[in-house]
């Protein structure tokens, strides 16, 4: 398992289009690359963050070099941003999420 950390900083007023696009994209992404899906967070300094998770890192670094998966979300995204994404890939080396259940 692969993880990566985006983070995007968006205009004002437009995080509800960011977030309808960053859905379908995350939709499209997990259906092309098999992709275990993506969460997104606000961050105390109201940037939005993302952790998403790949098979392996082969699969994210190919993914980036093929055609995008909604070019269309893609775009809407970037429609609503203030500067680049940014990426950080993230070695997987202890799991224990449970999702779905509430540790006690």
């Amino acid at each position: 398992m692969f993880a990566v950390l985006y983070r995007f900083k968006l205009a004002p007023d437009t995080e509800p289009a960011f977030r309808e696009a960053w859905r379908a994209a995350t939709h499209a992404i997990r259906e092309r690359y098999g992709t275990s899906g993506s969460r997104l967070h606000r961050a105390d300094d109201g940037e939005l963050v993302a952790y998403a998770v790949w098979p392996d890192r082969a699969t994210w670094e190919k993914a980036q070099t093929l055609p995008s998966a909604s070019p269309e979300s893609g775009a809407a995204m970037r429609a609503c941003m203030v500067g680049p994404v940014t990426a950080t890939p993230l070695e997987v080396l202890d799991d224990l999420l449970v999702v779905g259940a509430v540790a006690r």
